[in-house]
């Protein structure tokens, strides 16, 4: 499977405040390339702690890509997929809703009455991994169901732990023009970090100017 991480960070790497609030970091044109970029691929994924977070839908907004996507034959919308080892997803959350189909990848020691309540005809529970979501054995399942290629929007666990494994492709970052700060803040790659001589090497491919900000472009080198 291809992944592609897309993520947009302040100019010292933070992807939200420390109190982890929603932060408006790109404007209009960066939210059409992103909106361009979902419509593009065949899911969408997040960790569960961007859904806790943010309640994001992870659809597609422009009608008009929603009807490029059924004339060449795909679902109006892409898949949403969830990484959440303890099922911890709300059922009323809007990644889980009936507007596009819905992968939650949990592990197997997951609670067996939150998988119930995720459950639902456009919501199915994924079992990867025993104490938390193996994410090699998940992107192999959603392969299995058609999924040939994912973008991923965060957050910084999620990241890590894609990164740790070998399992990204490319990463486009938008970088704003804010300062965040913050020990405590999310940052664009969190979990336990690298250590010399495992750090995760980049191959730039393009920069160029969006909104008050710059996005960089880069292939990873796995």
């Amino acid at each position: 499977m291809h992944v592609v991480v897309n993520a947009a960070t302040s100019a010292d790497g933070k992807l939200s405040s420390r109190d982890r609030s929603q932060v408006a970091i790109s404007g209009a044109e960066d939210f059409e390339r992103v909106d361009e970029l979902r419509a593009s691929v065949d899911a969408v994924m997040v960790g569960v702690g961007t859904v806790l977070a943010d309640d994001p839908s992870l659809t597609v907004k422009a009608d008009d890509r929603v009807l490029e996507r059924e004339a060449r034959g795909d679902s109006p919308q892409p898949a949403r997929v969830v990484a959440d080892s303890r099922a911890r997803t709300p059922p009323e959350a809007a990644v889980v809703d009936d507007s596009a189909r819905t992968y939650v990848l949990v592990a197997s020691d997951a609670p067996g009455d939150r998988r119930a309540q995720l459950r639902g005809d456009t919501t199915e529970v994924v079992e990867a991994g025993s104490e938390r979501v193996d994410l090699a054995a998940g992107l192999d399942a959603l392969e299995s169901r058609g999924v040939a290629d994912c973008m991923v929007e965060g957050g910084g666990e999620l990241l890590f732990s894609l990164f740790d494994a070998g399992l990204v492709d490319e990463l486009t970052v938008y970088v704003g023009s804010m300062l965040v700060g913050g020990r405590d803040a999310p940052t664009l790659v969190d979990g336990d970090g690298f250590t010399e001589p495992d750090f995760v090497d980049l191959a730039l491919e393009d920069v160029s100017r969006v909104d008050d900000g710059v996005l960089l472009a880069y292939d990873v080198e796995n």
